[in-house]
């Protein structure tokens, strides 16, 4: 019986690591500036996104779980609490490749308002570090 290779993955911890640095990159970005958005949503689960918000504590408009955001096909998704325009941010990490990493950070307010960034990340001393961003 043949033995398939198997496919290297990140561990939890380390998932939360590259997925905290490519947040923390995006949050830096203002794509938000010149809107009226009331939140920031994150597609991430409940301990990223209290991760996130300790690293950004007084972020504006303010860091909150998707599970908050109203969709609507095609057009700015919206905080429930509030009623007013949202815009959520997700990461995607590919299987690592040594000690690196790929992953791509998205942003969307909207099909007017939407994009990515393609990240390599290097593993050094334990930390996840963002090598490059496109």
């Amino acid at each position: 019986m043949a033995v398939l290779p198997q496919t290297p993955r990140l561990e939890k911890d380390d998932l939360l690591k590259v997925e905290t640095a490519v947040y923390g990159y995006l949050l830096q970005r203002h794509f938000w500036d010149g809107g009226e958005y009331a939140a920031i949503f994150l597609q991430a689960d409940d301990a990223e996104v209290a991760a996130i918000r300790r690293i950004f504590p007084n972020h504006a408009p303010p860091i909150k779980s998707a599970d908050r955001a109203e969709l609507r096909p095609g057009r700015t998704p919206v905080e429930r609490d509030t009623g007013k325009p949202a815009m959520i941010l997700s990461v995607d990490v590919s299987e690592p490749e040594g000690d690196t990493v790929e992953a791509i950070g998205r942003w969307y307010a909207g099909d007017a308002v939407t994009g990515h960034y393609t990240f390599s990340l290097k593993r050094v001393n334990g930390e996840w570090t963002i090598e490059n961003v496109r």
